[in-house]
């Protein structure tokens, strides 16, 4: 039998990776997972059939929604669950001497093919108290899941969402750059913010990593050291630049731009804009144009931006434009960034219109400089001329808000109901098994989820249903749903034998984040006083809650 199971997981993990990061492991989980594992196998309960269910009890961000993320990371430490003897051998040490030979032989033969797990879409919209997952199997095997799950899902799921409240605030026409890396929580607080902020909405990111691993678009010029390193157009060696059809050279890239800058500084419409520029700055954008003519993206503020920086690129995109190359643009990282923008605008309209350059007036202007949420909004208020923002930072530290706060919940074991009470009423647990729906109006938008047990009928289209709030008595409403969606699909069928979805590409986990977003009501979606989005649970889940509070919690006495 134990020939079997491996064989069987053998198979999955054909098709199945392990974790991105190798250190996601076994024994990336907290001690006391192993010490209740070793109590649960002394006491004979390892092996009861066990349901947990993992959520988060409060949207972040002062917001009314959180993207779910992280699945496909819980799926492959699942496919790939091994404790070898090297990992035994740490154990024993780590556990008190009294542990018995027995319990080690049984950690050697566990895997998870006897287990499963139902989740969310990766990339989903979803609300507190809903089951992100619900994870079935030995209970000491599934409490040896909680931490790396806890882990992998909360943080995935708070800078998703953070990518999402970003990417509304500026707007579906702007392009969002993830270059948070330099500032990340270590490595891998860097790759997994380049991976679900792409998810979350961004358009590419900084990190190449990130880029190999998941197939993120890249995006990056140079830094102010580059500009600065240079002293005179005399430190270009090769000055020569062939036009973007091969047809032709010009010998002399270098004068040119000089003379491009000439004509700038003489035009009437540009007189007095600028004097004398910064000669080392115009050396350093040569140099780059040379070197990447096609990409010609200029860092435009280590001097002055419109005295020196804007004139500086325009010499230079011009003489490329007169290659046959279309420069890609200006990177702003300092001062006022919307007024610089505008004047940075206005002053490649005036190129465009002076000379009869087509498109000049288009150029791309990139804004970066510890950008936020809080900076897009004032942005848009003040008015502005950027097309992309470069966000590091606030993005990938979650500087609102470090942790999303999922918990791992035991619901039911051996089929009996069970419960976490609380005197704060928002920690109480939802037991048993559960089925999730979201419920959609007439206009499309989603209008209630519902938690209903497992053995419920499910909601109906057309079909009234009750709705009611888990733990507030006057709290209910009737929903007559136009569309009814099953939230929780089986990702990990274990040896049950059950179909299971597909893990789908990163990308098709962000057209889904990008479709469910537009799908909500604008009302939930807004910065500030959003709506509250509806949870609530069946009229007989609800009835069950309360007769097992009242079943479990201790009777005083007053004497």
């Amino acid at each position: 039998m134990e020939m079997e199971a491996n064989n069987r997981v053998n198979v999955l993990e054909e098709k199945i990776k392990g974790p991105t990061n190798p250190m996601v492991t076994p024994l990336l989980t907290d001690l006391y997972q192993f010490t209740m594992a070793y109590a649960y196998w002394k006491g004979g309960k390892h092996l009861e059939r066990s349901v947990f269910d993992l959520f988060f009890r409060r949207n972040p961000f002062g917001g009314e929604y959180t993207i779910f993320a992280g699945l496909e990371e819980c799926i492959r430490f699942i496919a790939n669950f091994r404790i070898g003897e090297e990992e035994i051998a740490f154990l024993r040490q780590c556990l008190p001497p009294t542990c018995e030979d027995a319990f080690f032989d049984y950690l050697r033969g566990i895997d998870c093919s006897d287990v499963e797990v139902y989740a969310v879409a990766e990339g989903s919209v979803v609300f507190p108290k809903m089951p992100l997952m619900r994870i079935e199997g030995p209970v000491a095997l599934v409490q040896l899941l909680e931490t790396p799950f806890v882990n992998l899902i909360n943080y995935a799921s708070l800078v998703a969402t953070n990518a999402a409240r970003h990417r509304f605030v500026a707007g579906k026409s702007k392009m969002l750059l993830e270059f948070g890396l330099r500032r990340a929580q270590g490595p891998d607080g860097g790759i997994s913010a380049s991976k679900y902020c792409y998810m979350g909405g961004f358009d590419a990111t900084s990190n190449v990593a990130a880029g190999k691993l998941f197939g993120i678009p890249l995006r990056g010029t140079h830094s102010h050291a580059f500009v600065s390193s240079f002293m005179s157009a005399d430190e270009i060696v090769d000055k020569s630049l062939c036009s973007s059809n091969g047809a032709t050279t010009c010998e002399d890239f270098v004068g040119l731009v000089q003379s491009w800058l000439n004509k700038l500084q003489y035009t009437e419409s540009l007189r007095g804009s600028f004097g004398e520029t910064n000669q080392s700055e115009l050396a350093a954008f040569t140099s780059y144009a040379l070197a990447f003519p096609s990409n010609f993206l200029a860092l435009v503020d280590t001097y002055d931006v419109v005295r020196s920086g804007i004139p500086n690129f325009c010499a230079v995109a011009l003489a490329l434009n007169d290659l046959g190359y279309k420069a890609g643009g200006i990177r702003l990282d300092s001062g006022d960034l919307a007024y610089l923008s505008c004047e940075s605008r206005k002053f490649f309209c005036a190129v465009e219109k002076e000379f009869g350059v087509p498109g000049f007036g288009k150029i791309n202007i990139t804004a970066s400089n510890d950008l936020n949420e809080e900076t897009l909004d004032a942005l848009n208020k003040q008015g502005h001329e950027v097309d992309s923002f470069g966000i590091g930072t606030y993005l990938v530290t979650c500087y609102a808000q470090p942790a999303l706060g999922c918990v791992f919940k035991l619901v039911e074991i051996n089929k009996q109901p069970r419960i976490k009470l609380s005197e704060d009423v928002s920690k109480v647990s939802i037991p048993c098994k559960k089925r999730c729906f979201r419920l959609f109006g007439k206009e499309g938008y989603p209008l209630v989820d519902i938690m209903t047990g497992v053995n419920e009928p499910p909601p109906k289209v057309s079909e009234r249903i009750l709705c009611r709030h888990p733990f507030n008595e006057s709290k209910r409403a009737y929903v007559v749903p136009q569309q009814v969606e099953e939230l929780l699909k089986c990702y990990w069928s274990g040896d049950s034998g059950t179909p299971r979805e597909e893990l789908p590409p990163i990308q098709k986990i962000r057209e889904r984040c990008v479709q469910q977003l537009d799908q909500m009501r604008p009302d939930h979606m807004r910065r500030l006083n959003p709506t509250p989005y509806k949870v609530s649970v069946s009229a007989k889940l609800y009835d069950f809650i309360h007769f097992l509070w009242l079943n479990e919690a201790p009777v005083g006495e007053l004497q």
